[in-house]
């Protein structure tokens, strides 16, 4: 069982009482779940403040607080790896709101039952609530959430009743008289459909909060923290791409240091979006950014770095996808200290800025988010060196603490355009990791059961005559299970004329096609990412690739194909109803010699940690997908063989491809 520190005193108890009851903020104790520093976005969208703290705080820590929060994690309460906690946390007298173990730790703390079921849920199921429970209070009674638990709670404490279930599991208690909930699924993220309800629900209802934490306020501690840190001398180096997170931060700390003491600098790695270099300049320049522009493209694709004890490179030669991540977030440092010599800047003397949000952090597991996360890939702005500055102090990360919906509020807040604002996220390390890398198929013993498992599963769910199932020989990044994987792209192609290759599919065939999409990752394991391919059916393995790395006529490709699909999306007026389009070039020529094709990743989420695919005839015009399909197969764009539409949601599939 978990180890406990001791008790509250008496006096710490009543010092937090007398303090929470003109308290505004929540305290967030992390238990270590991948999705657990979500919470503090749902909350702070609700705009209450909220700190991170270790589960294992000192109670006597949590008289600030109005309420606690506890979030998921993946140990067991009874297991000897549980993580500490103090028992005085639930004899302070605030509410409670423990979610996924957080559910479980109160239940087995106030002696309930937790037991390992066989039935074990991942993914998005629906549940039963008790509408009469405050914290259900505007939900309906059937919803859907994100259960992601192989322990459940068997029986409920003294005190507590039973108020949500999935099939015969216990998902809800709640203890009224008290103020103590629980809920075994993930209410903070986008998969639960009433999860911001119940969030909003606990906050307000329960624990009567104001909702005063606004983004003008936010924005004031965000320059506040900023000249806390700088001081009042030291200048602070930025590395602009243009994209929305540089773009803000370099707007703040204009802001917060004045033009002087901010040195801007956009290095064009040669991975950027067609003429992307040159609108980022005219964009940043417009709102008085004083930027360096620096055309780095040759270092990039020479460049070296040593990973475990080893040279790696260059990096145009390199098909990992974490040496490339790991070789461009190397190089933007020296490129940075390089920068700093040649204006004649001391780097003693200067703090570097970057633009990380708390999802990039959360992905990369970094001990400034959770040091119980595994890492999921490596983020170009969260390599080991750039950790080593960060202990050393010399990195400052003004939206750390942003999700993305967040950081275009702080934007538009600061002043910059609604264009640059509504932008489409764009990866620091840019089309290098939309670019697929192999110099060899993916053919791992047992993917002739792999395959054999799609057909079979095909037929089981009647599409055997509407579609054919394929396991391409590439590989993706994904999450499943709160854990990396790296895992087959499956391909699904229409067999039926009348489908014409997928374009002629009706909007219910698209639906449809989703759900079949959606169950492939849920039964065959080993597959992370789905999607639909247009042109002739394909069945069976398929073995041939075209050896791709970073060259520059390879990235061009992938930039032409890119703007057709951004143009496409500008004319349909998509650009901010999807959250992001990353257009992937995949290393599968299917018959045609050196060709590649071309996948296209719609993604809708508030907050990228979860999200869907954007299904045509829902929340993309069929008429936007084929007019997509048609330029890009008709030699607009050189050496395209086939276009791929992904359908998967996250989880399984990341946003990005690598």
């Amino acid at each position: 069982m978990p180890t406990r520190n001791g008790s509250a005193t008496k006096k710490a108890k009543t010092e937090a009482v007398e303090v929470a009851a003109h308290a505004e903020k929540v305290a967030i104790l992390d238990a270590g779940a991948q999705y657990g520093k979500v919470i503090d976005r749902r909350v702070r969208e609700l705009n209450v403040e909220c700190d991170l703290l270790p589960l294992d705080v000192e109670p006597e820590k949590l008289a600030p607080y109005k309420a606690i929060i506890i979030s998921g994690g993946p140990q067991s309460v009874y297991g000897t790896d549980a993580p500490k906690y103090d028992d005085g946390i639930f004899e302070t007298g605030k509410p409670i709101f423990g979610i996924c173990y957080g559910m479980q730790l109160l239940n087995h703390h106030f002696g309930g039952k937790v037991e390992k079921k066989a039935k074990r849920e991942d993914g998005q199921f629906p549940i039963e609530v008790k509408t009469e429970c405050a914290l259900f209070e505007g939900v309906p009674s059937r919803t859907e959430v994100l259960l992601t638990h192989g322990d459940s709670v068997s029986a409920v404490p003294n005190g507590f009743a039973e108020v949500a279930h999935s099939g015969d599991l216990i998902v809800g208690i709640a203890d009224a008289s008290r103020h103590l909930y629980g809920v075994q699924f993930h209410p903070e993220v986008d998969l639960s459909t009433d999860g911001k309800q119940m969030m909003k629900n606990f906050l307000f209802g329960v624990c009567g909060f104001s909702g005063s934490y606004t983004v003008v306020n936010r924005e004031h501690m965000a320059i506040a923290e900023i000249t806390q840190i700088v001081g009042p001398v030291k200048k602070v180096l930025v590395l602009v791409s243009g994209g929305v997170d540089s773009s803000v931060c370099a707007a703040l700390l204009h802001k917060a240091l004045g033009r002087e003491r901010v040195i801007a600098l956009h290095v064009d790695h040669g991975f950027m979006r067609l003429d992307e270099s040159k609108k980022v300049c005219k964009a940043l320049e417009a709102i008085g950014v004083d930027l360096h522009n620096l055309d780095a493209t040759s270092d990039f694709a020479q460049a070296f770095t040593e990973i475990n004890g080893r040279q790696e490179g260059p990096l145009d030669e390199q098909v990992s996808p974490e040496i490339k991540r790991k070789i461009i977030g190397d190089t933007f440092m020296r490129v940075t200290q390089k920068m700093c010599t040649d204006l004649g800047i001391h780097a003693d003397d200067v703090y570097l800025a970057q633009g990380t949000l708390r999802p990039d952090l959360i992905e990369s597991a970094s001990k400034l988010v959770s040091g119980n996360a595994e890492c999921i890939k490596t983020h170009h702005n969260d390599t080991q060196l750039v950790r080593v500055l960060r202990d050393a102090g010399r990195i400052i990360e003004p939206l750390k603490d942003y999700h993305k919906d967040e950081v275009r509020a702080l934007g538009t807040e600061l002043g910059l355009s609604e264009d640059l604002v509504w932008r489409q996220p764009f990866p620091g390390p840019g089309l290098a990791i939309r670019i697929l890398c192999t110099d060899k198929p993916y053919a791992p013993a047992g993917r002739e059961q792999v395959q054999a498992e799609l057909e079979a599963l095909t037929k089981e769910l009647g599409h055997v005559d509407d579609f054919a199932v394929s396991l391409l020989p590439v590989q993706t990044v994904g999450v499943q299970g709160d854990g990396r994987s790296y895992a087959h792209l499956v391909a699904i192609s229409c067999r039926k004329a009348a489908a014409k290759g997928g374009l002629a599919l009706s909007p219910a065939q698209w639906a449809q096609l989703a759900e079949f999409a959606k169950a492939i990752p849920g039964r065959v394991h080993s597959v992370n990412r789905v999607c639909l391919l247009f042109g002739d059916a394909v069945s069976g393995l398929v073995d041939e690739i075209t050896p791709t790395t970073l060259k520059q006529h390879v990235v061009h490709k992938l930039q032409l194909a890119d703007d057709v699909v951004t143009e496409t999306m500008k004319k349909h007026k998509l650009m901010r109803k999807l959250a992001q389009v990353p257009v992937v070039l995949l290393p599968v020529p299917f018959g045609i010699a050196g060709a590649h094709s071309i996948a296209i990743r719609t993604f809708i989420t508030n907050d990228f940690m979860t999200g869907t695919p954007a299904i045509p005839g829902r929340q993309v015009p069929v008429e936007a997908v084929v007019e997509i399909v048609e330029r890009l197969t008709s030699g607009e764009v050189a050496g395209l063989s086939r276009i791929a539409y992904d359908l998967t949601p996250k989880p399984p599939g990341t946003t990005e491809y690598e």
